[in-house]
């Protein structure tokens, strides 16, 4: 004769014992971005807050916003102007053409942020140099060498040119001039983002 029937996973209440719960599903890491410069007050934070207004306008294939899944930051590669505000002539260009400080203030890039940073954006090639020399520093070898690029590189009007010159002891013009430079390569540099996230992954 058969035995009782148990009902397996139901306990006197006659109510179902619930599933266990899954565990939650961890944020993506976002992919961290950061433009360097001299001090951190003119060519840097400037290619910052243009990166953040154009991301924030820019679909990935899936649909998202490009800027869901960055983090842009900007440093110097020197400290005289830690915790300094943005240049005012720097501000006043953004300004003009629409863009907002987001309550910019200078800092030195620090030779630990290669390890969590997945772009370093040069403003030029002394930069790329200094940065260069401390990554191969930190790590006794090359391995930050490719997180190193120029902005220019991203410029489609930069024909051979691969600074943006330093608009610090010029005048107003000057500083507008940088910041069409940093446009237009930040223009290039959010239409090559998709491809660098979808590769990471």
């Amino acid at each position: 004769m058969a035995g009782p029937v148990q009902n397996v996973g139901v306990p006197a209440s006659g109510q179902p014992t619930p599933a266990p719960a899954s565990d939650p599903v961890p944020a993506p890491t976002p992919y961290r971005v950061c433009f360097v410069c001299t001090g951190n007050i003119c060519r840097s934070p400037m290619a910052d807050v243009v990166l953040r207004s154009l991301a924030a306008d820019a679909s990935m294939p899936d649909g998202s916003l490009l800027a869901d899944h960055l983090e842009i930051s900007s440093a110097g590669t020197g400290g005289w102007h830690v915790d300094d505000p943005m240049d005012p002539r720097a501000r006043q260009a953004l300004e003009q053409r629409g863009y907002v400080d987001h309550g910019h203030r200078a800092r030195k890039f620090e030779t630990g942020w290669f390890e969590i940073t997945d772009l370093v954006v040069c403003l030029d090639r002394g930069h790329q140099q200094t940065l260069l020399s401390l990554g191969r520093g930190r790590a006794g070898d090359n391995r930050y060498d490719g997180r190193l690029v120029m902005l220019r590189q991203f410029d489609p009007r930069a024909g051979g040119a691969v600074d943006v010159p330093d608009p610090y002891y010029g005048d107003q013009q000057e500083f507008d001039a940088c910041l069409e430079l940093v446009e237009s390569s930040c223009r290039g540099l959010v239409a090559g983002l998709p491809g660098r996230l979808l590769e990471r992954r």
